[in-house]
């Protein structure tokens, strides 16, 4: 946001009642909806978010402790904006883009109400190297030049998409230059290495496109079976304690995308400081840096004003999109949108509100479908013909694990994946505990041809199976326990081996363990294919007379229960 001296930030306004975190003020007829404020003598920070005759109703960010009727109001002009440019990577921000790095340093560890910080570094200089000339005719969207920002990540340097097609009649020579200095000029309008956009205006682009490459995480369940495309939307609901956070943590570490954007929505303050304290310890196994070198975390823990939870995920899909525009693949993790849920319902409630189902607003869909609708498969803005990629995943956590709880199901309306966490496996020490039976994929259908190119041939086929045998295991569960598996047919009890072995030899997964940690998806089309085989060479087998254990001898069992301790390039 666009600091404002207090000149340009006249008092317009007087405070009428405070409620929690939303104040009501009166004597403002400037204010615009979405616009942000500054209340009190301390300049918290606030944005509008009802306009009712004189009466104007604003979200305050942080804590309203201490501030009555009578303090002034003032108006920024703004509406509620990111700073995007280089820099970004490796930041670490609160629900509203402020660094808590800065606000440690300037406050300590507890951080003063009204403080406020630039998202990006003002005095750090950047190298760079311009791709255009002057006279170039450029469009919104377009390349002007490139930033080494990280050793493995180039900055391009976008014309913002607010500003119209012209002629380039500046453009700087190769340099080093800070986030506030001028390095083009679009029919007079001043470009700098930085930008702002609005949150809660999504950015545009071209053109959505059908989303065909999955998006590769190194799990096997997730991969094979319930696999989500770049540009694809996906859930993970679970109960407390079934795995969602360490689902995310592996999905950050190892997923096929440029630059991850993790939000911690409302989480718990110690697992969020587990975050902050192990991220920036993680190394990439893809180049071998830091991960936080392409990864911008947003913390806005259970304690932290709830206002500020409402707006963390816009903030984080703003950054998302704007990564997205540079042709980058970005993977958002949300954890958790039960807790930005839970915050859209207390602002209902102090605004009285017509409650929906359980308390939440009527709104609930609608804005759900609002987030996760900003994922996709890009054309991006430019004459250059790039596409981006934004892939957004939020982690549920349903009261007691019921999932007919009301942002569950609006959740399912609009994401295409649905990787149910099972405590039950959870408990069984089975991770991750997605549950085989209840997940599913919209994206199947997408997908075939790129999981047949490239994990093998006949993929889809063994995948299928393999489901299959596990549908069937399911329900010849309730016959073992009546009757007991030795009432089962020979080929029944044989599939019921081999069911085992595709849990525990194939879904299973060590995430502390290196060569476990990651399968490429070769490995898992080679895992899944050798266990099908001797499924169906069994078979055969059993028709012949043979004894089951002939065909699953011990040595066979072994070498399959072995198959994921083989290195990759040994595959």
């Amino acid at each position: 946001m666009e600091n404002k001296t207090e000149e340009n930030q006249p008092a317009l306004g007087q405070i009428k009642r405070v409620t929690g975190p939303l104040v009501v003020a009166f004597n403002i007829p400037q204010a615009k909806m979405y616009e942000v404020v500054k209340v009190g003598k301390e300049k918290i920070i606030g944005e509008v978010i009802r306009i009712e005759g004189e009466d104007v109703y604003i979200q305050v960010y942080e804590d309203t402790s201490g501030i009555g009727p009578g303090e002034p109001v003032f108006l920024t002009g703004d509406s509620l904006s990111v700073e995007l440019g280089p820099g970004l990577l490796g930041g670490i921000y609160d629900g509203i883009q402020r660094p808590l790095k800065k606000l440690i340093a300037l406050s300590g560890p507890f951080i003063s109400r009204g403080i406020e910080a630039r998202a990006l570094d003002p005095e750090k200089k950047w190298d760079f190297k311009p791709l255009k000339k002057q006279g170039d005719k450029v469009l919104p969207g377009d390349v002007l030049g490139q930033i080494q920002e990280t050793e493995n990540f180039v900055h391009k340097i976008m014309v913002p998409p607010n500003i119209k097609e012209g002629e380039l009649s500046f453009i700087a020579q190769p340099g080093s230059f800070s986030i506030d200095q001028t390095i083009a000029k679009i029919n007079n309008q001043e470009i700098k290495l930085s930008q702002k956009w609005p949150i809660r205006e999504p950015r545009p682009a071209k053109e959505k496109l059908l989303a065909r490459q999955a998006l590769i995480t190194g799990q096997r369940v997730i991969d094979t079976f319930f696999p989500i495309a770049k540009g694809g939307t996906g859930s993970v609901p679970g109960p407390f304690g079934s795995g969602k956070t360490v689902v995310q943590h592996q999905f950050a570490k190892w997923a096929d995308a440029d630059v991850i954007v993790f939000i911690g929505c409302g989480e718990r303050g110690n697992e969020m400081t587990d975050l902050l304290n192990e991220f920036p310890e993680i190394k990439d196994p893809k180049t071998g840096r830091p991960l936080m070198e392409r990864t911008v975390l947003i913390a806005n823990t259970s304690n932290m004003p709830v206002a500020a939870r409402e707006a963390s995920v816009y903030t984080g899909i703003t950054i998302a999109e704007y990564f997205r525009d540079m042709g980058c693949s970005v993977a958002l993790l949300a954890d958790s949108t039960s807790r930005w849920a839970e915050a859209l319902r207390e602002i209902s409630g102090r605004l009285e509100e017509m409650p929906g189902d359980e308390g939440y607003p009527a709104y609930l869909g609608s804005r759900t479908a609002a987030f996760y609708e900003r994922a996709g498969c890009f054309k991006c803005l430019g004459s250059e013909n790039r596409e981006g990629y934004l892939t957004v995943v939020g982690a549920v956590s349903p009261p007691g694990g019921d999932l007919s709880e009301p942002v569950t199901q609006n959740t399912l309306r609009v994401t295409k994946v649905f990787w149910a966490l099972d405590s039950a496996l959870a408990y069984k020490r089975h991770f991750p505990a997605i549950n085989w039976l209840t997940s599913y994929s919209l994206y199947d259908q997408n997908l075939k041809e790129f999981l047949e190119d490239q994990g093998g041939e006949n993929f889809n086929y063994y995948r299928q199976k393999a489901m299959e045998i596990l549908q069937k295991e399911s329900a010849l569960e309730e016959i073992v326990r009546l009757i007991g598996v030795d009432a089962l047919s020979q080929k029944d009890q044989f599939l019921l081996q081999i069911s085992k072995s595709i849990r525990e030899d194939f879904l299973h997964q060590n995430a502390f363990l290196d060569v476990d940690s990651y399968t490429s998806l070769k490995k898992q089309y080679s895992m899944l294919k050798t266990i099908i085989d001797v499924y169906d060479n069994g078979l055969k087998e059993i028709d012949q007379g043979k004894n089951i254990d002939e065909i699953l001898t011990a040595s066979l069992k072994e070498r399959l229960s072995k198959m994921k301790l083989i290195e990759e390039q040994n595959i």
